[in-house]
């Protein structure tokens, strides 16, 4: 640890170096100031931000525009660093920890991983950041797929393509639930909706007929927002993984009536199941309510009317059982009617010995994983409480690395800045940054 300090001492005193900028030459001392007339320049200043290496001098040029009065330091736009603290490593470093862990977690992280002292609101507001700048990209993508203005996604056909969403509440602060009703009746609500959905592939099953996931093709998408605004996210997905090319195609989700209006807007054409163990659970549920006290009736009913009707596809057969119960308790009653027009909604969507025949999935333990590997691990720990759009932001952060898109869309240098593109002061003293870091090293003692 001694030894990795000295290096990071070193290489900061080298990153010293290149960040020390002369005055500019006499015909680069006017620039252009966003009010349209130029900036002047004064003087050299000097400030100090904290990069991966820890923290260094940045001494720039200055200009003063005449006219409005604004100053700017060209130099910080180029090293995206204007009206910030750290550079964009220390920030990538926060966004990363921050949708992993609570963020005074990332901040001990960070001490201990990377040697940087930071605070846990630094980290919070840059994760939020970098979070808020992806979900306004994805806005934008979401926008062009309304206007039918997307890329044709060239490659191998796709032998089957799932989709499958689902929702779960996370805590929300009390503003964000002004006017919003409960789950039990007269009280406030507490928790905001998050809709997530996943994309996933399948090529292969195993010898005995069970459908076999692709490893590493599941990706995530998700928010807190509206189902017509979430479906045309996922569809994006869906289009943006191949769906033009998928020679079968499969929306999966419980029997909850926004995913299915979804799915026929979104994804027309597409083979549409219930969720297997969704729907057995309805059954145990009612199955519970007419034994409460008799374990061996209860067991027996579901052993007719699952292992006989549900499991089979007898769907119809089902809905007959159930219409034919009867019961002098009301309640009961109309509750025994819910299951039976849920079950009859869905009959078309659980022919479950037809799905299997064609190898496919009749569960949506995919999405269900992913509301607790994406959602519930990150945002519903214990004392958590979210504005919607910190949440958003930590979710678009969180799907956007689990998808393995973190680096595509953070990996361009900030500003453009390239060997190309970069001033010819900033490429004299990038030249320089290797004799002085090599003179540095020399003088290290750990």
């Amino acid at each position: 640890m001694a030894f990795r300090a000295a290096l990071h001492r070193a290489g900061a005193a080298a990153l010293g170096q290149l960040l020390q900028f002369p005055e500019p030459a006499a015909n680069q001392r006017l620039i252009l100031c966003p009010c349209g007339h130029q900036a002047h320049y004064r003087e050299l200043r000097t400030r100090r931000i904290l990069t991966v290496l820890g923290e260094v001098e940045l001494n720039r040029p200055w200009y003063l525009c005449p006219k409005c009065h604004n100053g700017q330091f060209p130099v910080d736009c180029q090293l995206d660093v204007e009206n910030l603290d750290c550079c964009p490593g220390v920030r990538r470093m926060q966004a990363l920890v921050g949708q992993q862990v609570p963020f005074d977690h990332g901040r001990e992280q960070m001490k201990i991983l990377a040697g940087l002292e930071v605070t846990a609101k630094s980290v919070e507001r840059n994760a939020e950041a970098i979070g808020a700048d992806i979900a306004q990209r994805e806005q934008c993508d979401i926008r062009k797929a309304v206007q039918l203005d997307l890329p044709v996604v060239i490659g191998k056909p796709i032998p089957i393509l799932y989709v499958q969403m689902d929702g779960t509440g996370i805590p929300v602060v009390k503003k964000e639930t002004e006017g919003r009703k409960g789950k039990t009746d007269g009280q406030p609500a507490h928790t905001r909706e998050v809709k997530p959905g996943c994309v996933f592939t399948q090529t292969r099953h195993d010898t005995d007929g069970f459908a076999i996931r692709d490893p590493d093709s599941t990706t995530y998408t998700g928010a807190i927002e509206t189902a017509e605004v979430f479906g045309r996210r996922l569809y994006l997905e869906a289009w943006n993984r191949g769906w033009s090319r998928a020679e079968k195609k499969v929306v999966i989700g419980d029997g909850a009536e926004w995913i299915w209006n979804l799915a026929d807007i979104h994804f027309p054409g597409a083979l549409q199941i219930v969720d297997l163990y969704h729907a057995r659970q309805h059954l145990w549920d009612l199955a519970r309510r007419l034994h409460p006290n008799d374990p061996v009736q209860r067991k027996a009913w579901m052993k007719i009317h699952q292992k006989r009707l549900l499991d089979k596809g007898k769907i119809e057969k089902l809905v007959l059982a159930l219409r034919s119960t009867d019961s002098t308790n009301a309640e009961l009653l109309e509750k025994i009617r819910t299951e039976a027009d849920y079950f009859e909604r869905n009959a078309k969507r659980m022919r479950y010995p037809k799905f299997r025949r064609q190898h496919l999935f009749v569960g949506s333990g995919v999405i269900e994983a992913g509301c607790k590997t994406v959602i519930g691990s990150r945002l519903k720990q214990s004392g958590m409480f979210w504005t919607v759009r910190g949440a958003n932001s930590i979710i678009a952060l969180r799907c956007c690395h689990l998808n393995g898109r973190f680096e595509d869309l953070l990996g361009e240098p900030p500003g453009g800045l390239t060997s190309t593109s970069m001033s010819p002061t900033l490429k004299t003293a990038r030249e320089t940054a290797a004799s002085a870091l090599a003179i540095e090293c020399r003088n290290v003692r750990p």
